[in-house]
Formats: C-alpha cells, sequence, structure tokens
C-alpha cells in the first residue's frame, strides 16, 4: 500500500475477494439450512464482507464536499437503483415469484437495499463528517438505537441504513497513512490469519441456528426475537467483533496487481446482476432438489468464482453500461 498504484490494486483486489463472498454466500444460502459446514461459512461471511465492502466504500468518499458530488451520486448510485428495482420487479413477475408486476421504490428488492443505503450514507456525510469521531459514536448509538424501532426494516431500507452507516463512517474518517499503519506491520498478516481462523472455528462450534438476522441488519429487535435492553448491548459486542474480523481480512489482501484485480474495478456490475443467476437457479431447481447441491463444496465455489468472471468481464461492461452507469 505504499504507492498510489498499490494502494489501488490492494482495493481492487479487496473488492474482487468480496464480490466472491457476496456471490457465493447468497448461492448457498438456500442450502445452509441442510448443511453444517455451508452454514458456518454463511455466517462467518454475512458478518465481515458487506461491512468491509461498506468500509471501502466510506474510505473512497472523502470527496464529498466538493462540487458536483451529490449530482455524481445520484447519476452513479440512485438511478441505477430507480432503473434495477423497476429490472427485478418485471423479472419476478416473468419468473413466477410475483403475481403481478409491483414496482415499489420504497422496498428495495434484494440485494438493491445497498444501493439505496450507499446513497443515504453519501447524504448522511455532510452531517457526521463535521463532528469526525464524535459523530462515529453518535452513529454507533443510533445504529444500535434504530433496533428498538419496532416498525423499522426494508422500508427505504432504513434499518441496514443505520446499522451499517458506522463502518462506511469510519472508513470516511480513516487515511491511507492509517490503513498502512493498521494494515502492514510487522505482526499483521500473522494476527489477521489467528482473527479469520479464530472466528470461524468459534462460529462453527457456537453460532446460534435463530442469530443470523442479527447478521443482516434489516429488522429490530423485537421481530428477532423477545425484545430487552441488553439487545442493544450486544449490537455493541457484533460491532466490535466485526471490525476485528474486517481488520483480519484486509491484513491478508494482496497489494500487487493480479489477474482478477480489474474485476475489482467492476464489482457493482457483479453485484446487480449475480441476482438473476441466482434466482432462475433457485426457480428452475425445486426446492426439494436443493438439498442434492450441499456437500458439493468446490463445485459451489468453481460456480461462484465462474460468475464473478463472467459478470465482472469487460464484454458484460460494454454492452450492459448504458444500465449501469447510464454512459454508452
Amino acid at each position: 500500500m505504499a504507492s498510489t498504484s498499490k494502494r489501488s490494486k490492494y482495493f481492487d483486489n479487496a473488492k474482487f475477494i468480496l464480490i466472491f463472498l457476496v456471490v457465493f454466500g447468497h448461492l448457498i444460502s438456500p442450502l445452509k439450512e441442510q448443511d453444517g459446514i455451508l452454514f458456518t461459512l454463511y455466517t462467518f461471511i454475512f458478518l465481515f464482507h458487506m461491512p468491509a465492502f461498506i468500509f471501502i466504500s466510506g474510505y473512497f468518499s472523502k470527496g464529498y464536499n466538493k462540487k458536483g458530488y451529490l449530482l455524481k451520486s445520484i447519476k452513479k448510485i440512485l438511478l441505477p437503483y430507480f432503473i434495477f428495482q423497476m429490472i427485478y420487479s418485471i423479472y419476478y413477475y416473468l419468473n413466477g415469484q410475483e403475481a403481478r408486476i409491483e414496482i415499489d421504490f420504497l422496498q428495495p428488492h434484494w440485494s438493491l437495499w445497498f444501493l439505496l443505503s450507499l446513497f443515504c450514507w453519501n447524504l448522511l456525510l455532510y452531517v457526521f463528517a463535521r463532528f469526525r469521531w464524535i459523530g462515529f459514536c453518535f452513529a454507533v448509538c443510533l445504529g444500535i438505537a434504530i433496533g428498538f424501532i419496532d416498525g423499522v426494516g426494508s422500508y427505504l431500507s432504513l434499518s441496514r441504513t443505520f446499522v451499517f452507516f458506522p463502518y462506511f463512517l469510519l472508513g470516511f474518517l480513516l487515511n491511507g497513512d492509517h490503513l498502512k499503519k493498521a494494515l502492514r506491520s510487522k505482526f499483521s498478516v500473522p494476527v489477521g490469519l489467528v482473527i479469520i481462523l479464530g472466528t470461524f472455528l468459534s462460529f462453527g462450534f457456537s453460532f446460534p441456528d435463530n442469530a443470523v438476522p442479527w447478521l443482516l441488519g434489516d429488522t429490530s429487535y423485537s421481530n428477532m426475537g423477545q425484545e430487552e435492553w441488553s439487545d442493544g448491548l450486544f449490537r455493541g459486542l457484533q460491532y466490535m467483533l466485526t471490525l476485528i474480523v474486517v481488520f483480519g481480512f484486509m491484513t491478508l489482501i494482496p497489494s500487487n496487481p493480479l489477474k482478477v484485480s480489474e474485476i475489482g474495478e467492476r464489482t457493482l456490475y457483479v453485484y446487480l446482476f449475480h441476482g438473476f443467476i441466482i434466482k432462475s437457479l433457485e426457480v428452475a431447481v425445486l426446492d426439494k432438489n436443493l438439498i442434492d447441491f450441499t456437500g458439493h463444496y468446490l463445485f459451489l465455489i468453481i460456480f461462484s468464482f465462474i460468475i464473478c468472471l463472467i459478470l465482472g468481464s469487460y464484454v458484460i461492461k460494454k454492452f450492459t453500461r448504458p444500465l449501469v452507469e447510464l454512459r454508452i
């Protein structure tokens, strides 16, 4: 991470690995209840992969107060959200998942919550960035407090917007020197390995089956079970664990250019289009046949990797750029 080019490749490599984890996590989601290893992989991935993605997004949002930034955010984030919200509404109707076409921009389809929340996080910077670390502490408090509001959920992606905002704000607050000192110290890699392996093994032995909604951050405490004051404390501990694992993950990312680095520049394409492949597979393969794919771990990994290679290719970008970036 010493130079600009290496720093760029570092984040491209990180984004590729994270988008692979997104695809793999969504692919194994219907299978996790029938396979203990897949359940552990799913819970471990969902603990940190979106927080890490959001952290990186915040890191690259430092120019929020520059002229034209808000307009650029509307064009690159909000307009694609509206476009793909309509496309997914039509798609769900055509594949039989919905009885009729209903286009509701206030209830994001599946993974589109990220675009809506990302736009909101950029807006929140105008308020929170000026307060720096005091603003970060307040963002954490909001992320904890939002869970006590019973009606909060996927509407306008409100729950996830506030639950995940601290990761975005932290990425914004940290600069390259901070990251270099933290991620490239003498003991960073060994510590990162211990964190990743220790967390994975502990999840394999002790993660509760009913605690998955805590990782998603898309609903209130009461909707996840009996609401108690200690739920706020639990989310605070979850923030700490997640940040530790994100740190462990980021210490292991190489800075040198890889063959997949360029796909790290096109993760939005993979993110927006992989749902059509996975949802089509879920419709094509009946629920009773899904169990046939459990245990085929290598196949699931390779298939997820191939999805990333195809959707992150230049060819896909060339022909879908008008939809994703509103550019020809």
